[in-house]
């Protein structure tokens, strides 16, 4: 059929691009331009309008009737066809171009309509703060920017602001927020009486120069690099050195390295100009993808399958798209096409998996330290062995036996000197005994291997597409470079690498990277992002509920230097931050989801932070910083699920260490953890979800962590207050909650002790059941209402 002319008038012109085309470009472009042509249709041109889609032609000019687009717009019951998933266009708009089809569907021959710019992709700009009249009922203090623009919202909505959160709560929001970790009730009582205008900010600046701070904060992070002890698959052998770039986490965030530099380094530090170890450790973060380890399996398979990890991570932690959608075909939501997927794949297809030495000087410290004690026994038994020598030892001989007890022994090597002394002597036996024992106690020296990257100069792999996403079916051949949405790459040299990829994601002009980050660290603050979906900001992602402050964040990080510190110091010195999180803060309020942020928000704190909780008020807990992953104590049944699964329990205190560092096998992860939602480390998490489910309050009841936690803390109560209980109960509530009782909450636990007392004493007296707690009624009472409280929602929440 031929295509119809267009009748082309000047005014018809006029009112084509005044009327016709900010609908085509609003509400049909996004998904019918010349790159998606959802149903085979493009309205980016005259030309393709006219050509139509798969269901043929779509509007014939001046016959309303024949014209299929309109049967597409107009509601029925409601609803209509086409914007897809969108509410319909309005009435007038239909109307609109319903007369533009009659009067001859005129579309200027040159025209070309470009799809709607998505926002996240639009240049940042940095907005002014909206200026706030703060004597009107519903204000709360404008401290900064960010309380001018929420209140702005607050505003538009009609929307009252709840009160500021009492000095109680902001002490225990900010310590768990910043450090994950409770304050003792005599820093609380301190906070709370203080006088002084700077006591908030003095409390920021000290938990900010924590060095829980960078725990805290690093297991933030260790779940954007899918940390894990282990490779992962069936075979899933541990990792023995992973705790490395664990630690090297730990310590960057402590010392604030700028954003922009913590991730080049872990992106490209091997290729930065003299390379540090700490540089070279820090590409760690990409060598934590799983690793299939069994007998047989196809090596190359497997190497893509860690590079595509690579690319969709890449892409998810600092620009917040799906480009794992582009791996088999042109992203069908985002403007990313399969080209592009592999092109980002070529930076990491060369960078080849290398180990480096990276003992760390408190290894060295801790063996020399174990050594000295071990040498001085060695030293007498030296002594000892002197009168067995053989006698008229030539200097040669005895220079043999020098060397040999020089260099490391192993018990099997003493028979190697045996010939140069009298070993029937009646003590020989004995003397070689022990000295065979002493051998194999000797301390180790330590050798640790960081795991990292080293780019391939020579014999470079070529890098082709994937033909449906199959590694052993090359398609066109590509070349390293990012998506043509984004600016351009300026590469270094001849051809770019990973440090100018690395680079290229702080570009000036690129948009996603700040607010991606921004929107995380707010996400951390406020339990949900100002974009709901942190790993997505694409078509198909959700719009900023404040996308003037989001805007406003991501130019000031920049300001900042990318100082996540600063940042966060920001962020928690604003009203908005302060406020509280009583749902029924202010009554009949009509944003129930909160997402205007009229109140803060109150939720459970994550897996591990539940785990030391408990510690912590219980006064367990180990605080050191960093080192090697914990084993606690598992039921033997846990263990058996997986194979080959050794689980040597920590001794000592180390066993309370924080729930971060507990060794993570990701075949059998520690059942606490993922029963409070921890992510099993298969892939990169942005947001960790959180159920509510019965197994998490029997965990809490029945642990044996939880339950000894509870015995100590109890003891810890009854010696400080041994002759009053009441003391005891208050130390205990204070200790877990930050507060004291109110007189409802004393009388219930005072009457519970009571109780509890008389019910111990009576099976004590009737011996039909063994008590715990050395059979003291007292101390097995304070027990149970330590866990009575320690089994508070209140416990495990930051309000």
């Amino acid at each position: 059929m031929a295509i119809p002319s267009i009748c082309v008038v000047g005014a018809e012109d006029d009112r084509f691009q005044r009327d016709v085309a900010p609908i085509l470009q609003s509400r049909c472009l996004s998904c019918h331009n010349e790159r998606d042509r959802r149903g085979g249709l493009s309205l980016q041109s005259r030309h393709s309008l006219l050509q139509g889609g798969e269901s043929g032609a779509v509007v014939v000019p001046g016959d309303v009737d024949s014209s299929y687009l309109l049967d597409l717009l107009v509601p029925v019951d409601g609803e209509a066809e086409m914007p897809k998933g969108e509410a319909p266009l309005d009435p007038s708009e239909i109307e609109t171009v319903r007369r533009w089809i009659q009067s001859g569907a005129n579309w200027p021959e040159s025209l070309v309509l470009e799809p709607p710019v998505l926002w996240s992709l639009k240049p940042i700009e940095q907005p002014s703060p909206p200026a706030i009249d703060t004597s009107t009922s519903n204000v709360f203090p404008i401290r900064n920017p960010i309380d001018a623009f929420v209140a702005a919202r607050h505003r538009e909505a009609k929307l009252k602001s709840a009160a500021q959160a009492e000095r109680h709560t902001l002490i225990r929001r900010l310590y768990l927020d910043l450090t994950g970790l409770p304050p003792t009730p005599e820093v609380v009582q301190a906070f709370v009486e203080s006088e002084s205008p700077d006591a908030y900010e003095d409390l920021v600046d000290d938990l900010l120069a924590s060095p829980h701070y960078g725990e805290h904060w690093g297991r933030h992070w260790l779940d954007l690099a899918r940390y894990a002890d282990s490779e992962g698959y069936l075979g899933d052998s541990e990792r023995p050195h992973a705790w490395i770039y664990r630690e090297w986490v730990i310590h960057a965030i402590n010392n604030d390295l700028p954003f922009d530099q913590f991730t080049i380094e872990q992106l490209a530090g091997d290729l930065l100009p003299n390379s540090t170890l700490e540089q070279k450790i820090a590409t760690g973060f990409h060598r934590n993808t799983l690793r299939n380890t069994e007998a047989g399996v196809d090596l190359e398979l497997y190497r893509t399958k860690e590079i595509i990890d690579r690319v969709n991570t890449t892409g998810m932690v600092w620009l917040g798209l799906t480009f794992g959608c582009a791996e088999c075909h042109d992203h069908k939501n985002d403007p990313i096409t399969q080209q592009e997927f592999y092109q980002l794949y070529a930076f990491f297809n060369n960078a080849d998996e290398v180990g480096v030495t990276a003992t760390q000087p408190w290894q060295i410290d801790e063996f020399d330290a174990a050594m000295q004690p071990w040498q001085a026994r060695w030293d007498e038994l030296l002594k000892q062995l002197k009168p067995f020598e053989n006698e008229n030892l030539s200097d040669s001989q005895k220079a043999e036996i020098t060397a040999t007890f020089d260099k490391y022994l192993k018990p099997a090597d003493l028979n190697g000197i045996e010939p140069f002394y009298r070993t029937t002597e009646p003590s020989w036996k004995e003397l070689r005994t022990e000295l065979e024992t002493h051998l194999a106690k000797k301390p180790s020296r330590p050798s640790t291997k960081a795991r990292a990257f080293a780019e391939r100069r020579k014999d470079r792999r070529e890098t082709f597409v994937h033909i449906r996403g199959v590694y052993n079916r090359p398609g066109a051949k590509v070349e390293l470079a990012v998506p043509a949405v984004l600016p351009p790459l300026q590469p270094r040299g001849a051809e770019p690498d990973r440090l100018d990829l690395a680079r290229w994601l702080f570009d000036e002009e690129n948009p996603l990277t700040a607010r991606v980050a921004v929107n995380r660290i707010w996400q951390q603050l406020f339990g949900q992002g100002i974009v709901s979906t942190t790993n997505d900001f694409g078509n198909e992602g959700a719009e900023p509920t404040h996308p003037l402050l989001l805007d406003w964040l991501a130019t000031e990080f920049r300001r900042l230097g990318w100082s996540q510190k600063a940042l966060i110091r920001r962020i928690v010195l604003s009203s908005t931050y302060r406020l509280s999180s009583a749902a029924n803060a202010v009554p009949n309020q009509d944003d129930d989801g909160n997402l205007l942020l009229w109140r803060q928000n109150s939720y459970r704190v994550n897996a591990e932070t539940v785990r030391d909780l408990h510690l912590a008020a219980s006064g367990l807990l180990d605080r050191t910083v960093g080192r090697q992953g914990i084993r606690p104590p598992l039921p033997e049944f846990v263990t058996e699920v997986g194979r080959s699964v050794k689980w040597p329990v920590s001794q000592g205190s180390e066993q309370y260490r924080r729930g971060m560092y507990i060794f993570f096998k990701r075949t059998v992860p520690y059942p606490m953890l993922m029963t409070f939602d921890a992510p099993d480390a298969t892939a990169s998490c942005s947001r960790r979800e959180r159920s509510n489910t019965p197994l998490q309050a029997l965990t809490l009841l029945n642990d044996p962590v939880f339950y000894e936690c509870a015995q100590a803390l109890a003891r810890r109560a009854t010696e400080a207050s041994s002759d009053n209980p009441t003391a005891a109960i208050r130390m205990i509530f204070s200790r877990c909650l930050g507060r004291f009782p109110n007189p409802r909450e004393l009388a219930y636990l005072t009457t519970a002790h009571t109780d509890l007392v008389a019910l111990k004493m009576s099976e004590a007296n009737t011996a039909t059941e063994a008590n715990d707690n050395n059979d003291d009624p007292q101390l097995a009472a304070m027990t149970a209402v330590a866990r009575i409280v320690m089994n508070l929602d209140e416990f495990v929440t930051r309000d």
